[in-house]
């Protein structure tokens, strides 16, 4: 067997009704989680403050919750604590509470005094919280109805709706496993995913750039079979490609998610997240599904009834 992939006996297409049903469950999976378990939305998107303590010694999650209970502020609320660090030296502290400069001032100062440490204190009101989701969306959406644009423009009208819901498919398994995981969303985790919105995209139109030029070589498409051949020989000729960008990418966002601060860690993970899905979708989603709408396009102009000359009037 030869070591190009393009001369491989493997068809891609053979099983793109599997590839549509693993997708549509994941995509309702996804949607009775996010119904259920919801996000776990950070500071950046609801209202509320965040207290990063940085010491020196290894801090436990009862420890910093009896030091703000040992604090003099007007504050009920038990705030959910995250440990970060080889030895658990950092700590966030999330209240639903917005502090005023008084508390800020009060907080401050007793860390200060405890570990020798000033803490890093953000507030959010809600107006802020609701402007930021809403201008996260519509970076998304903004984003999505672009690259629709381009791609319709560059190729065809099909390959761009093929190329949203490949993008929309990428954007919503990360919500859905971030949902699943209760991992924090934040600003990092927005630019995680217009980040995989690029990358993803960049993916999808290396294969229907091949696919569009296979496609060319035809003088007439005989059959969905024939149309099927030709998918699948152009995602043999893209997959080396394909595998080899992505691995490259994946190593370095495993890196930064290893090896990164508890600052970046939702960035790192919703991007090693992405770079699978969006591999994926490219291949096996956006290109399976040109493949079929294609396809009843071409059956639709063959039985088209040819146009009647106009009669031409003396």
């Amino acid at each position: 067997m030869s070591f190009k992939p393009e001369n491989w006996n493997v068809d891609l297409t053979k099983h793109r009704n599997k590839f549509f049903v693993g997708s549509g469950l994941s995509i309702i999976v996804g949607i009775v989680l996010l119904f259920t378990m919801g996000l776990n939305l950070g500071v950046d998107f609801e209202s509320g403050s965040n207290v990063e303590i940085q010491t020196d010694e290894t801090l436990t999650t009862e420890q910093i919750i009896a030091d703000f209970e040992a604090i003099e502020i007007d504050n009920d609320y038990t705030p959910s604590v995250t440990l970060g660090g080889e030895r658990s030296q950092n700590a966030s502290a999330r209240f639903v509470d917005e502090f005023n400069q008084q508390e800020i001032a009060i907080i401050q100062s007793y860390f200060n005094q405890e570990y020798g440490f000033e803490p890093n204190i953000s507030t959010v009101s809600p107006l802020v919280g609701e402007e930021l989701a809403r201008n996260a969306i519509l970076s998304v959406l903004i984003a999505s109805i672009g690259i629709v644009i381009y791609v319709a423009l560059r190729f065809h009208f099909l390959y761009g709706i093929s190329a949203i819901i490949g993008l929309l498919h990428d954007a919503f398994i990360i919500i859905a496993l971030f949902s699943l995981l209760q991992i924090e969303i934040n600003v990092p985790f927005i630019a995680a995913v217009l980040t995989v919105v690029g990358y993803s995209i960049n993916d999808t139109i290396v294969t229907f750039d091949r696919m569009r030029e296979n496609v060319l070589k035809e003088k007439e498409i005989t059959s969905s079979e024939h149309l099927a051949q030709i998918v699948n020989k152009s995602l043999l000729q893209v997959i080396t490609r394909s595998i080899n960008t992505v691995l490259t990418v994946l190593f370095a966002a495993l890196a930064l998610f290893i090896f990164g601060g508890e600052a970046i860690r939702s960035f790192s993970l919703a991007l090693v997240i992405g770079l699978v899905a969006g591999t994926y979708s490219s291949m096996f989603l956006c290109a399976q599904m040109w493949l079929v709408w294609e396809w009843k396009r071409q059956v639709k102009l063959k039985n088209k009834p040819p146009k009647e000359p106009e009669e031409e009037y003396i």
